[in-house]
């Protein structure tokens, strides 16, 4: 790989949402990196943003690109697993945005083109980083409740109209739980590894709805239950987390703010960064209510790990493996809705002993 930057040169591929609102910002706010290219059909619309940024007009000549280190994607879902293999075969780093892929047989075939490859694969599964979560994940790791018997987890919103976007569309890739899931199901695994069983129900309930916009899930732990939700038509919100264990609950309602933080324009790292007023509720066993504050989300730190571990100084923030048993989760609830019954993850005895959660 490149050696001669005094900082990692990375491209990207893309610039709609996924790119523009998070990973631009979190690249060019996390010292030791350098957002060196952008591949976009539209420079004028990158230029407007990055004035001295080079743009390639397609992704094969920014993966062709020497210069660079890490070739970060951030393109519609059905293009992930193809252009990372691509980014691979190139030897270099790959970051995918979620999911990694389309289905489990793409994500297996990615992770083998990865042992083959001087570049290293990961997903940017950015919300282990959230407030929301880290509040609830303490809560979890101190034992504050006992052991966790019900978990909820909600990614919940009010837009009542479709929009024209790929991610509503009818196209492959689309729908909140290929959106979504990923964020709700990488948290899950880290929190309580894999399930025995996984059961979803997904529907399309918005008039004019072309893919799924409602998405139900469960994963059986034995006698734990994981309940994993989210939807386009609940009006003020819902509790971003409900926990119930043997020694009392934790609740948390508002959810982290880093991406309404990015979209108001506030730099990742300035005061207030992170920040979530928003209290963790504890409940113990005789009903007593008290509440811990929250500290801040960073998802940075998926940027900094990233570039700790290529300079081979730290573990690396999201695995292949953990990237894979997520679209395990995922692949099986598209099959779960189809039959109507809960299923199996199809992993291998050798993935499912490779899988160790992060708990960083």
């Amino acid at each position: 790989m490149p050696s001669a930057f005094p900082k990692l040169r990375l491209g990207l591929i893309g610039y709609g949402y996924a790119g523009k609102t998070f990973h631009v910002p979190l690249i060019r706010s996390t010292p030791g990196l350098e957002l060196a290219a952008v591949a976009s059909r539209d420079a004028a619309k990158v230029h407007a943003d990055l004035p001295t940024i080079r743009v390639h007009d397609t992704p094969a000549a920014l993966i062709a690109d020497d210069s660079l280190d890490v070739v970060v994607i951030a393109t519609p879902n059905d293009t992930h697993a193809p252009l990372a293999a691509d980014a691979l075969r190139a030897g270099r780093h790959v970051v995918i945005d979620k999911p990694m892929a389309l289905d489990l047989t793409e994500a297996r075939t990615l992770i083998a083109l990865a042992g083959d490859s001087p570049g290293t694969l990961s997903v940017f599964h950015n919300r282990r980083w959230d407030s929301d979560y880290l509040a609830v994940k303490q809560g979890i790791d101190e034992g504050t409740i006992g052991e966790v018997m019900h978990f909820e987890s909600h990614i919940d919103r009010y837009r009542p109209t479709v929009r024209s976007r790929w991610r509503e569309s009818a196209g492959p890739g689309a729908g909140i739980w290929y959106d979504l899931g990923p964020h709700l199901v990488d948290q899950a695994l880290q929190l309580f590894g894999l399930p025995e069983r996984v059961h979803a129900a997904l529907a399309t309930q918005r008039a004019g709805g072309l893919s799924d916009d409602w998405a139900h899930v469960r994963l059986d732990y034995g006698a734990r239950q994981v309940i994993m939700h989210a939807s386009m038509l609940v009006a003020g919100g819902a509790r971003r987390f409900v926990v119930h264990g043997t020694r009392g609950s934790l609740i948390k309602t508002g959810a982290d703010r880093q991406e309404a933080q990015l979209l108001a324009g506030l730099t990742p790292g300035a005061a207030g960064w992170g920040d979530d007023a928003d209290t963790l509720t504890v409940i113990d066993a005789h009903g007593h209510e008290r509440a811990l504050p929250v500290a801040a989300g960073d998802q940075r730190r998926y940027y900094a790990a990233l570039r700790d571990a290529i300079a081979g100084k730290s573990s690396w923030p999201v695995t292949p493996i953990e990237a894979l048993a997520v679209m395990a989760v995922i692949d099986t609830g598209f099959a779960s809705q189809r039959e109507g019954r809960a299923l199996p993850l199809p992993l291998t005895d050798a993935e499912r002993a490779a899988f160790v959660p992060a708990r960083s």
